[in-house]
């Protein structure tokens, strides 16, 4: 079987493993990627929770709440000195105030929307990227409506957060921990029944169980999953600035979540891919 070079670079961005064992995973699995990603957690050599996705686009997350309205949105760019640029942060500020505004998540719905000058969301869009000179992409946008928290670092990561209480400083305690400790669920009743089979599929073909009886290995499998669900459940995780007690003990009888989101910038999104010696050596030619 033979593979790329690339492929094996992909491999290894997506799981973390070594250059040997990628290699070795594509080998065993004809050169299919997701077969050989899960060869590589059942020999233990890849981590559940390493992100799939490589996370690269350069841009800004950005949120505006009012008056009981909240609106988050993602905005790409080229190039992480235009993401710095005051002009492009600004741009992402008002659309994100469009967003709650319009009480949307649809991107299209935005897109067509009126700002505070008169154009449209995609009209100041391409205004922008006539005088920046890089594309612009508005990528995602979710709105809540209630009681809502927010939370942006570095532009990088963001949360927006809906609970059945309006304590700001509780509010902003959990968007915190949300942005520092990535749940996927409000909590295990949230989770598909597909997602539990999948680890449990996972689990159970870990090699460090592959001499034990089904009995006691279908129990050590149990426990692992559940301590996998139990890490990807917001109310289940222990507080960022207080581990001895879960967010469930925290919030106790003040309120409840009803949903959040949370954004990483570029998630999912393949960086452009520079060579810069190619690059610096046709400067020196021309």
């Amino acid at each position: 079987m033979t593979f790329s070079a690339a492929q094996v670079k992909e491999l290894r961005e997506k799981t973390g493993a070594g250059m040997m064992d990628a290699k070795k995973a594509l080998v065993e699995n004809n050169g299919d990627m997701e077969k050989a990603m899960e060869y590589l957690r059942q020999k233990g050599i890849a981590s559940a929770d390493k992100k799939m996705d490589r996370i690269a686009a350069e841009g800004v997350i950005a949120s505006y709440v009012e008056n009981g309205v909240g609106a988050m949105v993602e905005i790409n760019c080229e190039t992480d000195f235009v993401a710095k640029n005051d002009e492009f942060k600004a741009l992402a500020n008002e659309i994100a105030k469009v967003a709650a505004q319009l009480k949307t998540s649809d991107v299209e719905q935005l897109k067509s929307s009126k700002t505070s000058n008169g154009l449209t969301v995609e009209e100041i869009i391409k205004e922008k990227i006539s005088t920046i000179g890089e594309k612009i992409t508005l990528r995602r946008v979710i709105c809540y409506e209630g009681n809502i928290g927010t939370y942006i670092h570095n532009s990088k990561i963001g949360v927006l957060l809906n609970a059945t209480s309006d304590d700001a400083v509780l509010l902003k305690d959990i968007c915190l921990h949300i942005a520092s400790s990535a749940p996927e669920f409000v909590s295990r009743a949230e989770i598909p029944a597909s997602v539990i089979e999948e680890e449990t599929r996972i689990e159970m073909g870990k090699e460090d169980l592959a001499s034990k009886p089904e009995q006691i290995r279908a129990k050590i499998v149990e426990g692992r999953v559940n301590k996998l669900m139990a890490h990807r459940c917001l109310l289940e995780q222990p507080f960022v600035k207080d581990p001895n007690q879960t967010i469930e003990q925290l919030i106790s009888g003040k309120m409840e979540i009803k949903s959040f989101t949370r954004y990483v910038l570029g998630e999912g999104l393949e960086k452009r891919q520079d060579n810069f010696v190619e690059e610096v050596m046709g400067q020196i030619k021309g």
